[in-house]
């Protein structure tokens, strides 16, 4: 059985969250002790939460997820397709925060 290092169950957590996403609602939800994240598209809400604790030393109460499917457009007459991607709102436990507009 090969064991992990710890390089690589870091590299794995940050491989489940992509970056935070900072938009004017998500900010709004902050005041809710919520923080919203993209995550890989393929990422469960276990994983999502245990990746979060982890990184960002913090408890986490709940983990919600959405998912958007890439739409179809046209650029200058050619059809491209964009992205699918999930979002992630965490909602922290209380007296617990994470200032996303720092860097890690």
């Amino acid at each position: 059985m090969i064991k992990k290092t710890d390089a690589t169950v870091c590299a794995d957590l940050y491989d489940v969250i992509r970056r935070p996403l900072i938009t004017e609602k998500a900010m709004k939800s902050s005041e809710h002790n919520q923080v919203v994240f993209v995550v890989d598209v393929n990422a469960t809400k276990p994983q999502i939460k245990n990746a979060v604790e982890s990184v960002f030393g913090v408890k986490v109460k709940s983990v919600n997820t959405l998912r958007q499917n890439g739409k179809t457009k046209t650029f200058r007459g050619v059809k491209g397709v964009r992205n699918e991607t999930k979002k992630a709102i965490v909602t922290l436990a209380e007296g617990q925060s994470i200032d996303v507009t720092a860097g890690i």
